[in-house]
């Protein structure tokens, strides 16, 4: 009997303590309930005020901007080749070398230019002196005329005799010129101001017409070719004021500019293997556009840039 009661109360005490310990289990996860509807009432919170923020950036600041970072410095690069023949003679620059307009890159040996010249120039005196005889034989003729002393026969010579004199004149004052330039020419220089690059010329080589000796990139000449997405272009305008910042400085520079133009085809149109948009396993993908924008060159002198470094555009769609 007494076993009996002893068992009793034991069964008794499990069930008593296996409550409590259900009753505890219930209130731990009373309490991290509660704290997980306070954090979804606060992530609600946050995600409504980070959409309002979000909706009135894009009201006042957003849809009045539209931006890229597919952007690149580009230039009209002078493209510097050989005018005559001859064998270099001097090379004066190197690559990254900085010049300026009418600097003297190369000189070509001129030695047969100097002996055309002397040539074209005896040439030029001699037909010269031929049509001034011949002009003062005409208007001796000519002024012989009133007195009967001279046909119409000396007259008409006399005349063709001047006229081809001059025509031999003036070819010959065209070789000359030619010739001039020609001397000239053996002296390159700069076009513009800029930095050397790409130079293929060596000293003692022997070049032809249209050799290509190097090339110059012009340093305050520079624009920014920004390919945005189609859908972006709706406001652009020329003209349009541009917020530009280049990687290569970072965001401590900035450059201002202005929409200069909008290119006439995407790069796809002008690509050397265009896309075959007619066939059946046709893909639509968002077309780019070059918008062409235009730097400021006195902040190209305080920081140069160099064709094509990668640049972070902006462009105010606001006017």
């Amino acid at each position: 009997m007494q076993n009996r009661t002893l068992k009793e109360m034991n069964v008794m005490k499990g069930k008593l303590l296996k409550g409590l310990h259900q009753k505890k289990q219930q209130f731990q996860k009373a309490v991290p309930e509660e704290k997980r509807k306070l954090l979804f009432q606060l992530l609600g919170a946050s995600i409504a005020g980070i959409t309002v923020l979000v909706l009135l950036y894009y009201v006042l600041i957003g849809s009045k901007h539209i931006t890229t970072d597919n952007a690149y410095v580009a230039g009209d690069i002078a493209q510097i080749s050989a005018a005559v023949a001859g064998t270099i003679k001097e090379v004066h620059c190197k690559d990254t070398d900085v010049v300026k307009a009418g600097d003297v890159l190369v000189t070509i040996d001129d030695t047969d230019a100097k002996l055309a010249f002397i040539r074209a120039q005896a040439e030029l005196d001699k037909a010269q002196t031929d049509c001034e005889r011949a002009k003062i034989d005409y208007e001796r003729r000519l002024a012989l005329v009133k007195t009967g002393s001279v046909s119409a026969e000396e007259i008409t010579n006399a005349k063709n005799a001047f006229s081809a004199t001059k025509a031999v004149f003036q070819a010959a004052e065209a070789v000359f010129k030619q010739a001039q330039v020609d001397l000239a020419r053996t002296i390159v220089r700069s076009p513009v101001d800029g930095v050397v690059a790409k130079r293929q010329v060596q000293l003692g080589q022997r070049v032809q017409p249209g050799f290509m000796l190097l090339s110059v990139v012009p340093s305050l000449e520079l624009y920014v070719n920004a390919n945005f997405k189609e859908v972006q272009l709706r406001k652009v305008k020329v003209g349009q004021p541009v917020k530009l910042m280049a990687d290569f400085y970072g965001s401590s520079v900035k450059y201002h500019g202005k929409v200069a133009g909008i290119a006439g085809g995407t790069g796809a149109a002008f690509a050397v293997i265009p896309a075959q948009n007619a066939t059946g396993n046709w893909i639509k993908v968002v077309q780019r556009l070059p918008v062409r924008i235009e730097l400021d060159p006195e902040e190209l002198k305080k920081h140069p840039l160099q064709v094509g470094l990668s640049m972070l555009v902006d462009i105010d769609v606001s006017d």
